[in-house]
C-alpha cells in the first residue's frame, strides 16, 4: 500500500513506521473488546491532519476510528500475554469477599474498573458480580455490566491463550464455581 496515495505526506510515512500498533495487529479497546487494526488513515479535522487507527471489532461487527495521538488516553492496548491471561482466569477461583457498597456505588466502582480495561480488573468485576448474583438478583444495569465484562474477559483470553471462546467460557464458569 502506498501511503502517499492515501494523502499521507513524507513525514507521516516516517511516523507510521514508529507507531505502537500496525495494520493487522489485534488490540483491546476498553468497553468494546478485541479488534483488529484494518487501516491507518489520515483525516483532516478542523484543518488539522491527524492519523487514525481504523479498528474492526468482530464481536459487535463495528468499525471505529481512534486518533493515534489519543489511543493511550482512550486505553487502546495490545492483547495481554498468555501468562497475564492465565493469571486473570485463575483469580476467578477462591473465596469471594463481599463489598458493603450499595448497588449504585458498586456499579460506579465496577464501571471504572472495566473502563480502565486491564484484564485483571475485568476479571475482578466478573468474579464480584457473579458471586453477588448468587446472593441476590442483580439490578438490570449491573447485570448488563456483568455480561459485558464476561464477554470482554472471554474475548481477550481467547486471543491471548489461542483457544476458542467456547473453551474460555467453560474455563471461566469452572473457575467461578471453585
Amino acid at each position: 500500500m502506498n501511503l502517499l496515495n492515501l494523502g499521507y505526506n513524507e513525514s507521516m510515512k516516517t511516523e507510521i513506521k514508529d507507531l505502537k500498533f500496525q495494520v493487522g495487529e489485534h488490540v483491546v479497546y476498553p468497553l468494546q473488546g478485541v479488534g483488529i487494526i484494518t487501516e491507518i488513515r489520515s483525516r483532516k479535522i478542523h484543518g488539522v491532519e491527524t492519523l487514525n487507527y481504523v479498528i474492526y471489532l468482530d464481536i459487535s461487527d463495528m468499525t471505529v476510528q481512534i486518533p493515534i495521538d489519543r489511543s493511550d488516553e482512550l486505553g487502546v492496548r495490545g492483547i495481554v500475554s498468555e501468562s497475564e491471561a492465565k493469571k486473570a482466569l485463575e483469580s476467578l477461583k477462591g473465596k469471594y469477599e463481599p463489598t458493603t457498597l450499595d448497588w449504585k456505588q458498586r456499579y460506579l466502582v465496577n464501571t471504572e474498573l472495566v473502563k480502565e480495561g486491564t484484564i485483571s480488573n475485568i476479571a475482578k468485576v466478573v468474579k464480584g458480580l457473579y458471586h453477588r448474583s448468587k446472593i441476590k438478583e442483580l439490578p438490570v444495569q449491573e447485570r448488563k455490566l456483568y455480561e459485558n465484562a464476561f464477554r470482554l474477559l472471554i474475548d481477550e483470553s481467547a486471543y491471548a491463550l489461542d483457544k476458542s471462546t467456547k473453551e474460555i467460557k467453560q474455563l471461566i464458569n469452572t473457575n467461578l464455581t471453585k
